[in-house]
């Protein structure tokens, strides 16, 4: 597998399907999502995200994108209800964002990209692991949530303030303690379809619930995202924006509404 895919003119998602031919597939992601084709369905049941602070281990800088990591052999940290049935465990959580405030996002509605999108990634516990629940069809739940340019979030800001020691490709520091239901905004209004890991091997694992309501960041704050590197120490430094994949083909699916 090619471990060579990015976000550059040589390597971006136009190239993906060279080394990953499901990058054509019938169910990719992300969407551009429109609210008045999605379908409202009484039969989807409202979120349930029940994490525990004490399951966050460390932050990481992977070349791509920074993510938190958390405790994922035991029940403690768990999505369920929405549009999957079982329990998936909360594996870790990521954000795409773009060279300016203005785009980044990764879904967009309407056609209209927001600064930011934070994921928070799940997997089926009917699985053994992680790896296996990523290549089933109902492996993977991940929560996409929009940010906006507004007041500067603090619930945010504590993630933000451990970017200065993962500034280059593979440096890693412990991040303890973080309850990631802090980063989401007050509604769970939400809207699900079948799609697609963003990033290759683009598995067709993931039920998307991207919810409806963004959150806020500040400029200042959106500017941290933008302070870390894609290259590694000793590389020509090569400055992390506009990592997102953009919206692929629907094909045929429905987008499901938790809302009228």
């Amino acid at each position: 597998m090619s471990h060579k895919w990015g976000y550059g003119s040589n390597n971006g998602p136009d190239k993906w399907e060279e080394d990953f031919p499901i990058a054509n597939g019938p169910r990719q992601s992300p969407i551009d999502i429109v609210p008045k084709e999605a379908r409202f369905s009484p039969a989807l049941k409202p979120l349930r995200l029940q994490y525990e602070p004490s399951d966050s281990l460390n932050i990481l800088n992977n070349g791509h994108s920074f993510q938190v990591d958390y405790l994922d052999d035991v029940d403690s940290s768990t999505l369920t209800g929405g549009p999957i049935s079982g329990t998936y465990r909360l594996k870790q959580f990521h954000f795409h964002w773009g060279a300016g405030d203005e785009r980044g996002s990764e879904h967009t509605v309407d056609g209209i990209k927001f600064p930011c999108e934070l994921h928070l990634v799940h997997w089926n516990t009917q699985y053994s692991a992680f790896g296996e629940a990523a290549g089933k069809a109902d492996g993977l739940a991940v929560v996409g949530v929009f940010l906006k340019i507004g007041a500067a979030n603090p619930r945010l800001q504590n993630v933000l303030d451990a970017l200065g020691a993962i500034k280059t490709k593979g440096m890693q520091t412990t991040f303890a303690n973080f309850d990631p239901e802090t980063l989401l905004p007050g509604s769970r209004d939400y809207w699900t379809y079948d799609g697609s890991l963003t990033t290759p091997p683009l598995l067709e694992s993931v039920t998307w619930i991207v919810l409806k309501e963004p959150i806020s960041v500040s400029p200042a704050q959106m500017a941290m995202f933008r302070s870390l590197r894609f290259s590694g120490k000793g590389e020509d430094e090569c400055r992390m924006a506009d990592n997102y994949r953009p919206p692929q083909p629907l094909k045929g699916r429905q987008v499901r509404a938790s809302f009228r």
